[in-house]
């Protein structure tokens, strides 16, 4: 059984894990390596304890003797990083039970090229797409196409590798950024993809490598300015259930998308176990595939979580031993939505401003929950910004115009220089 459990991570989506799996039956305590300084919180009724360890998430060995140390009988990896490498590899060798895909399977997000590949051999609808290697090949490629694409770094690049040009000048200078080493090795490989056009919505499957349980969907908001303009961040919040996606879209999804890929992962000896997750674009001829990640997404993740009903220690525990048909059911709160609200540091998302004391006066006993990212303890009891993104803040309601004035409302009693929110988060539902 699921009684301790390890999150490796140390970020909002990490911190969101965390909560849920601390509040699910049958858990005794959940250990988060290295975490951050805001996720510690003591055993209450119907809660284990969240303890945090400075084990880096890329110390494979440290990691490992953590587990061995604590009991662990779960480990749930959240960042992409530690499952490009090859972290759940290392701790299945030694004993552990872990949900998350091996090096092979994260090739999906680590390798923008190899997803789209896999994608063509599954037959599945997605953008055209070109992989150059050098400045000179992707800009004769634009010149000869003449028109803007979609410049993507093959590799990880933290969310913010991708530029969706609206010019040929803007198609360029991402170009040119790439190969004069903005992403580092990320970017010495690029993919180019005809743009496509109509809503962006996550759509996040848990796999234990032969079937798959698809979750809500959630609609992200990647640029920093209000009116979704300004650079791509990692996110800067989100919603969900998405109302314009009904169940049976969800379902074409499932067996023309999700089920496809899982075949192919399985074609290559892939067993794949762990998150899914299909960034969709839902164009006029039927949604396509944008990328798939290999984690919960963020700030997905925070938004989704605080919605699902179940124990979702166990159904993550299923997914690791492949055995996803004995899990419990994993359903959402009836007739409730969530609304993700990000605030970020000054200058996310190039370079920030750090340091600066954290000051929490609102009131914590509303209708949502907030989850902590870039800080770090002062010694004082208190926090202070040490990041991009800073918190979520996570309002649930029987409707959307709730739910954002339950989010947006917890956000005004935190406060700290250089505080960096949209007020526009969820203008696709919000009023309607």
């Amino acid at each position: 059984m699921t009684a301790n459990i390890l999150v490796v991570g140390s970020g909002g989506r990490e911190h969101a894990l965390a909560w849920c799996l601390a509040r699910s039956p049958g858990v005794e305590a959940v250990w988060v390596a290295p975490g951050n300084g805001g996720m510690t919180s003591p055993a209450m009724e119907g809660s284990a304890a969240i303890t945090t360890l400075a084990v880096a998430a890329d110390d494979g060995p440290g990691l490992v003797k953590l587990c061995q140390d604590k009991a662990i009988t779960l480990v749930v990896i959240g960042p992409e990083g530690p499952l490009a490498w090859g972290l759940a590899d290392v701790l299945r060798r030694h004993g552990q039970t872990v949900f998350g895909p091996g090096a092979q399977g994260a090739q999906l997000e680590a390798s923008k090229a190899w997803a789209k590949q896999l994608m063509v051999e599954a037959a599945m609808a997605t953008a055209p797409s070109w992989v150059v290697t050098s400045r000179r090949e992707a800009l004769d490629l634009l010149h000869h196409l003449g028109r803007p694409l979609v410049v993507k770094a093959d590799g990880l690049a933290g969310g913010k590798g991708v530029t969706v040009a609206n010019t040929m000048a803007e198609a360029e200078t991402a170009v040119e950024r790439a190969f004069a080493g903005a992403f580092g090795q990320a970017g010495e490989r690029l993919v180019l993809e005809e743009r496509l056009e109509g809503p962006e919505v996550s759509v996040l499957a848990l796999c234990d490598g032969q079937d798959l349980l698809l979750l809500p969907p959630a609609q992200d908001h990647k640029r920093i300015g209000e009116g979704d303009t300004g650079a791509n961040t990692g996110g800067m919040g989100a919603y969900a259930p998405v109302p314009f996606l009904s169940p049976q879209d969800l379902e074409h999804m499932r067996s023309t998308i999700f089920l496809p890929v899982l075949e192919a992962l399985q074609g290559r000896g892939i067993d794949y176990r762990g998150v899914l997750y299909g960034g969709m674009m839902l164009t006029r001829e039927g949604p396509k595939v944008i990328e798939f990640n290999c984690r919960f997404g963020d700030p997905e993740c925070q938004c989704l979580l605080p919605l699902l009903e179940g124990n979702l220690a166990a159904v993550l525990h299923s997914c690791a031993l492949g055995q996803l048909a004995e899990a419990p059911p994993l359903t959402t709160q009836d007739s409730m939505v969530s609304a993700c609200v990000v605030a970020a540091a000054a200058g996310y998302p190039g370079p920030v401003r750090q340091g600066d004391l954290i000051t929490d006066m609102g009131d914590s006993s509303g209708h949502g929950v907030v989850f902590y990212a870039g800080v770090k303890p002062t010694g004082a009891g208190q926090l202070k910004t040490a990041g991009g993104r800073i918190l979520a803040s996570v309002g649930l309601g029987h409707d959307f115009d709730q739910a954002f004035d339950h989010a947006y409302k917890r956000l005004e009693g935190i406060d700290y220089i250089g505080k960096t929110v949209r007020s526009d988060i969820g203008h696709q539902v919000r009023g309607t």
